[in-house]
């Protein structure tokens, strides 16, 4: 086989995987936890951030929805319902509170790509949002 159709091979299956990736979940991008220096004190909705829950901060989603969070690379998935804006960095889609980070086994690593899949939305749309849907 000639060296160049390999390459269109692997290229063909890394773009597959993508694509994959895009249909199986909502959002795909990096995911950062926070934890001690914001426990105990309000968060965007209003309620007190507990970094022992399993809670997590979105740009978009309103608050009260639930989301499975699962990391791409060791498959590992922790469900985590929306609470607070975040994160405010650009390139990351999700801040997890530090018991789901823990779950997801990335604490020490710090961020980690992962897929997002809204599992409910809240029954009543909260009067609060973080920015409009894009």
């Amino acid at each position: 086989m000639r060296p160049e159709y390999l390459i269109y091979l692997l290229a063909a299956l890394i773009l597959t995987m993508g694509v994959w990736n895009l249909v199986r979940y909502d959002q795909v991008g990096i995911a950062s936890w926070y934890g001690e220096p914001f426990h105990g004190r309000r968060t965007s909705s209003g309620e007190i951030y507990d970094m022992h829950k399993l809670t997590a901060a979105h740009l978009t989603l309103p608050f009260g929805t639930i989301v499975r969070v699962t990391d791409l690379e060791t498959k590992k998935s922790v469900v985590v319902r929306i609470n607070d804006c975040g994160p405010f960095v650009p390139g990351r889609i999700i801040d997890l509170s530090f018991a789901a980070a823990e779950r997801l086994g990335m604490v020490r690593k710090g961020l980690a790509k992962v897929g997002l899949k809204v599992l409910k939305y809240p029954d009543v749309p909260p009067k609060k949002r973080c920015l409009a849907d894009k």
